[in-house]
């Protein structure tokens, strides 16, 4: 069967099994893209922080403790939703069960608009990004990841399944619908070039601040074959990108 979105996630097998990938020490999110995302948004002290796509909102948590005002996640998977309010409970976050797309975004309302590994879900990022960008206050900071585009170009080399040894990269140039082998299913993502995002997030008003294309490093890693692997070809990407006055 195949899901667009957050839909994947609420297939009951689905959402244990990517709970446990993810949850491994040397997951591309524990080992490459937590570090980077959290490097990139720097000091959260009093900062009503906007977070697309929560997930179970384990990462509103850490915000919260590292002194964060205010915690809004917006997340369309039912299953994901209810995992989040439960990790919300009596903590200063609100859990917004709507997809990104569709979420009304209040104007001027944020100091940080975050997004982990989810706009590789969305169709349209200019409207997206225009919201991010109404929704964030003067000199507001729009951080958030997405899979690598040589990663999303093409899912041909995940036929013999997840575990790729090798990549193939096709088709880069033509933006749009891939569908995934993933866990099992099929799942819809959206590939886009690094000069696509670049250039819809500066016609949006935004200034990109830094780039960062998840540089493995050792320490991060328990396995020093998983370190070397991940060496081989990057799978996160992530920008910082601010609202500047004017």
């Amino acid at each position: 069967m195949e899901f667009r979105g957050s839909r994947a996630y609420d297939q009951e097998g689905f959402y244990s099994s990517y709970m446990k990938r993810r949850d491994r020490k040397d997951s591309p999110n524990n080992a490459i893209e937590g570090p980077i995302i959290n490097e990139l948004l720097g000091d959260v002290q009093q900062k009503d922080i906007l977070d697309l796509g929560c997930g179970d909102a384990s990462f509103g948590n850490d915000l919260l403790e590292r002194g964060a005002a205010s915690y809004t996640g917006v997340e369309g998977s039912e299953q994901m939703a209810q995992a989040a309010e439960r990790n919300m409970t009596d903590k200063n976050g609100t859990i917004i069960r709507e997809n990104m797309e569709s979420y009304p975004y209040p104007a001027h309302a944020f100091d940080i608009v975050t997004s982990r590994f989810a706009i590789h879900y969305v169709q349209d990022i200019h409207t997206l990004f225009q919201h991010v960008h109404e929704s964030l206050k003067e000199n507001g900071t729009f951080v958030f990841s997405v899979q690598h585009p040589l990663t999303t170009s093409s899912f041909a080399s995940k036929q013999t399944g997840d575990r790729r040894g090798n990549w193939i990269v096709d088709n880069y140039f033509l933006e749009g619908e891939r569908k995934e082998p993933w866990i099992d299913q099929v799942v819809v993502k959206y590939h886009r070039t690094i000069e696509q995002y670049f250039r819809t997030l500066t016609a949006c008003g935004f200034t990109v601040m830094d780039l960062r294309e998840g540089t493995p490093r050792r320490d991060h890693f328990s396995s020093g074959e998983e370190f070397t692997r991940r060496q081989r070809i990057p799978v996160v990407l992530a920008f910082s990108c601010r609202k500047l006055k004017g």
